[in-house]
């Protein structure tokens, strides 16, 4: 119930008994992130103190959090991680143009587009089933020592077409998603006004279809992001972050430079995380639960 003045511009009160229920809401929500912090201090407490009190924590405290060792490679840190943001950039606009048009060779309907489908399928299938890392291998070593000389030998090259190949066969498959769970009679509905299958596909499906596969896309950017990384692994001659922490390690024999690392793809993949589960609330994806 609620109470509202006589006048036509008097605002909406809550009555009484809504006005109790929203106060014991509040007294519940902040009870509840109370108990959430005191827990959490507890467990990351009781976990702190037992790792302190093992007996090679020196040892580990000096080769993993050497923090004067850690400002000196931060520099050179941070700047190959440069390297592995143009890479992702670079290779998430060619993933998603190429995921999508595989996706739409998937939906294709007819049997004079059977070899699409097919080619579209097998690809998929390889792709997702071969780990990223043996793909960069095959590529970053196979294809250079072919000395083709119109292909470049240039291994971050290799590297990155390694990532785009694994990560569109998976973006494909979103994409696909999101087209098949357009209803049918939306197509009908499409084809009933005059509209030929392109127009369909382009101003009906595609637009729903993408809307509806976000938060995924945004899921497989986070995970692109940190398997940039992965190009390290071929030796090139530009360093990104993995890359330059483990000249530092090899300089000084302390593995702290891994930590840095590390920490700083946290940076840029947490904020990333967080703008997904925000896109996922907005589009209602907090699932049967509710947002937390």
């Amino acid at each position: 119930m609620s109470t509202r003045g006589t006048a036509p511009g008097d605002a909406w009160v809550p009555s009484p008994v809504q006005q109790e229920r929203l106060a014991y809401r509040r007294r519940r929500s902040r009870r509840s992130a109370l108990i959430a912090a005191v827990s959490t201090v507890v467990v990351l407490g009781a976990v702190a103190v037992a790792v302190v009190h093992t007996r090679g924590w020196p040892q580990f405290r000096h080769a993993f959090f050497d923090l004067s060792y850690g400002v000196q490679v931060l520099p050179d840190i941070a700047k190959g991680l440069w390297l592995n943001v143009r890479i992702m950039v670079v290779c998430e606009v060619v993933i998603l143009v190429l995921a999508l048009l595989l996706a739409l060779a998937r939906s294709l309907r007819g049997p004079a587009f059977f070899p699409l489908r097919a080619l579209s399928t097998v690809y998929t299938d390889v792709f997702r089933g071969l780990p990223a890392l043996l793909v960069i291998f095959l590529l970053g070593f196979g294809v250079p020592s072919l000395r083709i000389g119109w292909l470049t030998s240039n291994a971050l090259v290799w590297g990155s077409i390694g990532l785009i190949l694994t990560y569109s066969a998976y973006v494909a498959e979103v994409f696909r998603a999101g087209i098949e769970s357009v209803h049918p009679s939306q197509r009908a509905a499409a084809r009933s006004l005059g509209l030929t299958h392109a127009q369909t596909m382009r101003h009906v499906v595609l637009p729903q279809a993408v809307r509806r596969v976000v938060p995924p896309l945004l899921n497989d950017l986070v995970s692109l992001q940190k398997d940039t990384a992965l190009v390290a692994v071929l030796g090139t001659v530009y360093y990104d972050a993995v890359l330059q922490a483990q000249i530092d390690i090899a300089e000084s024999f302390n593995y702290t430079p891994y930590v840095v690392a590390g920490l700083l793809f946290l940076v840029l993949t947490i904020p990333l995380t967080r703008l997904t589960d925000w896109v996922a609330r907005r589009q209602g994806w907090a699932g049967a639960t509710g947002p937390v």
